[in-house]
């Protein structure tokens, strides 16, 4: 390599992956409704992390700063007005699977709000993450995912960063490794086998969150992309793609406001707790009810909800 060539190569940062910049086709017009128009968007090169944040990374920013997570705060009824006072405990949703088939059209048949449910204790009461060092972090909202971010002295990726990056170098293929989900058998992500909600085969080996890198990396060497855990991205959500513009429309202009999670949404002010967008997909789904296993797929998340299957990783910008 010439001298040339080493200057203008990034310097590395630990644990992390760099994107070169460049412009790829976003979203899909073959898919979920949310996913289209599909349109091209350029990005900048940054800086990505190679796994989801883990327990034991989020427990070491939790010892440093005493952060405490959003789960672990108790809801303030005035922020609440419409909720029964024996929901104002702190807690976090749980996927609790059925015992037999029930009406997809219906989430609240395997999602439960488990009370003391925690990054700490994924579980809910007398549960822990002993043995989970290397799984991705649950349970954590948009803010806390935001303080980590905040104090790593990174960012959260935007959608655009987020989608650019799972795609590993490649465009235009059903999934990020391929036009097959599992290629001669090979299981290339922690997603759902078996019939949604209530049968779970676990032929890839998990029934839940899985280690940071048990599957295979991209083409940018970046794990988990897809599967696992859902990711939190910056943008707020929309129904659909504004093709041909800016991805970031919306800024915060509330940075420490009240239940919305730290901001809100100007482009849509008449929701009160914005949303944000969620990438990759999770270990719960299955090819007979999320197919969002694609780096295209996309899912709304309000910010002040967290979950058993939600978790994030961060990037940093390029100067």
């Amino acid at each position: 390599m010439m001298d040339s060539e080493i200057l203008e190569a990034p310097l590395r940062v630990a644990g992390m992956i760099h994107i070169p910049g460049g412009t790829f086709r976003m979203g899909s017009d073959h898919h979920y409704p949310e996913e289209a128009p599909s349109h091209r968007v350029t990005v900048d090169g940054f800086w990505i992390d190679s796994t989801p944040v883990t327990n034991a990374q989020f427990r070491a920013f939790v010892e440093a700063t005493g952060h405490v997570t959003f789960a672990e705060i108790a809801p303030d009824a005035k922020d609440y007005p419409n909720a029964l006072p024996e929901m104002l405990r702190p807690g976090s949703l749980m996927f609790s699977p059925p015992l037999r088939a029930v009406d997809l059209r219906d989430w609240s048949q395997w999602w439960t709000f488990k009370f003391g449910a925690t990054w700490r204790k994924p579980y809910g009461a007398g549960s822990s993450i002993k043995g989970l060092d290397d799984h991705p972090v649950v349970h954590v909202a948009y803010r806390d995912a935001q303080a980590y971010a905040d104090w790593a002295g990174k960012a959260l990726p935007t959608e655009a960063e987020w989608e650019f990056a799972a795609w590993g170098g490649r465009e235009d293929a059903e999934f990020a490794w391929g036009d097959e989900l599992t290629p001669e058998g090979r299981h290339m992500a922690n997603t759902w086998q078996g019939s949604f909600p209530h049968e779970n085969t676990r032929e890839d080996g998990f029934a839940r969150t899985s280690p940071v890198g048990a599957f295979p990396a991209n083409g940018y060497g970046l794990y988990d992309m897809i599967g696992n855990v859902w990711e939190w991205t910056s943008d707020f959500w929309s129904t659909r793609h504004p093709a041909d513009a800016p991805k970031a429309c919306c800024v915060p202009l509330n940075p420490r406001g009240g239940p919305e999670g730290d901001s809100y949404d100007p482009c849509q002010p008449e929701v009160r707790i914005p949303r944000r967008v969620l990438k990759g997909g999770s270990h719960l789904c299955a090819p007979n009810y999320c197919q969002r296993y694609r780096p295209p797929a996309r899912h709304a998340e309000p910010v002040d909800t967290s979950t058993s299957h939600v978790g994030f990783r961060c990037v940093i910008r390029n100067n």
